[in-house]
């Protein structure tokens, strides 16, 4: 039988199972990370995003994206790097020679409007294939000749770039 002692006693484990469960959502909260899409993106500079999910690359400007282009990023043994980085060189032309084991070795003549973000991973206009909006590269972001140009008039050394 329910009395007013036992009444109260259930109410305060009531409530102490609730702050409890309050206060693990509230933590659970902070942990849970949500993936970063290029519309989660705010700025008030210049920035390149490439979004390596959607094979698309976003050129925004106080805020507003003011180009799209699709890309071609790395490919499963060979990907593009994620993070925060800054163009760091660009080079408008330039032949270039590698490989990525276990693809072949590459040499590709005169590639257009490199921007170099970290090591020897560039943006650069891609001449060779049109594969846009699937994985092709030996990890560079690979973007049409056209795109790249624009790109590559528009950001200055030092240009934030995300790649996620």
């Amino acid at each position: 039988m329910l009395n007013k002692t036992n009444l109260l006693g259930i109410m305060k484990m009531m409530k102490r199972r609730l702050t409890l469960c309050l206060v693990v959502f509230i933590l659970l909260s902070f942990f849970v990370v949500r993936p970063v899409s290029a519309e989660d993106i705010i700025t008030n500079q210049k920035l390149i995003t490439v979004d390596t999910g959607k094979q698309k690359l976003f050129a925004w400007d106080n805020g507003q994206i003011v180009f799209e282009t699709p890309v071609s990023t790395g490919m499963a043994l060979a990907p593009t790097v994620r993070g925060s980085y800054k163009v760091r060189r660009k080079v408008p032309l330039k032949d270039m020679i590698g490989q990525v084991k276990p693809y072949k070795k590459y040499h590709l003549k005169d590639v257009p409007n490199i921007m170099y973000f970290y090591q020897g991973y560039a943006i650069h206009g891609t001449w060779w294939h049109n594969a846009f909006g699937r994985r092709a590269s030996h990890g560079c972001v690979n973007v049409p000749v056209p795109a790249s140009k624009w790109l590559y008039d528009w950001a200055p050394i030092g240009t934030r770039v995300e790649i996620f």
